[in-house]
């Protein structure tokens, strides 16, 4: 089987890595009820973390590991592209040297993590009040709502009455430590 060869921005491995994984997350929430019965609460999946381990062998192996680091140093996300996962933007994460190189033989790790940025840019900050009225505040960017948080405000009755489903309230809102817990006041993301 002839894979084609594995790249991110603007490198190109020589050869695939001779080991790759991927790790895919969900996160759940454990709601306790009376008489020591519990419910689950999917908060949705988390980012996939991409693994691996490869070696550059042969002459200005040490050099190859140097583009590799140089790419390593550039700010941002990129475009992931592997023979065998989808493509993804991700940020490149880790690089390890695994050994002393030598100038024919290098071994080293990496590791991605794809990005999942549902934010977008911020044209309008519209803060929808308690008592009904907004608040606009210019910013660059597309538009946004913002609700703040009166008493009683949930993130499940926040997404039915935005018409989100709560996954994507809770990926609206990466600041929300604990999405189980927001108080009087905050502002939380709605659109």
């Amino acid at each position: 089987m002839n894979l084609s060869p594995m790249r991110y921005r603007s490198y190109t491995w020589p050869h695939n890595p001779r080991v790759y994984s991927i790790d895919y997350h969900r996160t759940l929430a454990v709601h306790k009820l009376p008489f020591g019965l519990y419910q689950l609460q999917d908060l949705g999946r988390t980012n996939r973390v991409m693994k691996g381990e490869g070696e550059f062998v042969g002459e200005g192996a040490y050099g190859q590991f140097g583009q590799l680091a140089n790419t390593f140093y550039l700010e941002g996300p990129g475009l992931l592209v592997h023979p065998l996962w989808q493509a993804s933007n991700a940020y490149f994460v880790s690089l390890r040297l695994e050994q002393e190189p030598r100038p024919d033989y290098v071994r080293y790790s990496f590791e991605f993590w794809e990005e999942n940025d549902l934010r977008g840019g911020i044209a309008t900050r519209t803060t929808e009040h308690p008592s009904g009225g907004t608040a606009s505040t210019p910013a660059a960017g597309a538009q946004a709502r913002w609700h703040t948080v009166a008493k009683g405000d949930t993130l499940w009755a926040l997404a039915q009455r935005y018409g989100l489903s709560l996954h994507q309230l809770v990926a609206l809102n990466p600041q929300l430590k604990n999405p189980n817990l927001i108080r009087v006041g905050e502002e939380v993301r709605v659109g």
